[in-house]
């Protein structure tokens, strides 16, 4: 009986460390194909958003305590714009703050399109709450549609629930820089800033998460 208990025991925590190093590269998966399916179809977000967009984030099943309520709680990652095309992911904590949950369900996956220098800056920092330094709006919605309709706000904001997708209102929530899945992509420590500025080399098992970005902009300007 103490050796089936101990090897139970093993067992779970074997189990534990795996789901727990699979965290990456479930976060990559998922965020990939969210954007994939955010910017393709009549619906999705429009093509001047995505080409504008100086930094992408993306938190998948982003999780609302109660109804219309705050509580809510994500984890995702982000890349910018650089010299040498997108930055590699930088993995980011989100929680708290008031969310116009419009399109129902307890979960949502949120995308944040970074539209200038002051939300970039923000998001650089590792460290901000969204519409405190940087002003925050629900993006436009539709391939065709414009960026103007959003023009002065700092950060654009679009949410996809049980199929449906819609703007979003983000305000308040807090973002910060995600040190264990950042550890688990990148072998160490790396600090916030010097992943989305591309000092930081894209690992192969993250390579997905920008390649979809890289299409779904490709994409985009080929309907300019």
């Amino acid at each position: 009986m103490k050796i089936a208990s101990i090897l139970c025991v093993l067992a779970l925590a074997s189990l534990g460390w795996a789901q727990d190093n699979d965290a990456a590269a479930t976060k990559v998966s998922q965020a990939s194909d969210i954007i994939q399916q955010m910017t393709t179809g009549n619906a999705g977000i429009p093509d001047s958003v995505l080409t504008g967009a100086k930094c992408i984030a993306v938190i998948p099943h982003m999780i609302k305590g109660a109804f219309m309520v705050g509580g809510e709680h994500g984890s995702g990652l982000a890349s910018c714009r650089t010299s040498s095309g997108w930055s590699a992911p930088a993995p980011f904590d989100i929680s708290g703050g008031s969310i116009g949950w419009q399109i129902g369900g307890q979960s949502s996956d949120l995308v944040m399109m970074v539209m200038n220098q002051q939300g970039m800056d923000q998001l650089m920092s590792g460290h901000f709450k969204v519409g405190a330094g940087a002003s925050v709006a629900a993006g436009p919605v539709g391939r065709s549609g414009s960026a103007d309709a959003g023009w002065k706000a700092a950060i654009l904001t679009y949410a996809r629930s049980k199929g449906a997708f819609a703007g979003v209102s983000v305000n308040g929530s807090a973002i910060t820089q995600d040190k264990k899945i950042t550890k688990e992509l990148y072998g160490n420590e790396v600090a916030f800033a010097n992943i989305l500025k591309g000092q930081v080399p894209t690992p192969s098992s993250a390579q997905a998460f920008v390649s979809a970005i890289n299409n779904a902009e490709q994409s985009a300007s080929a309907h300019k």
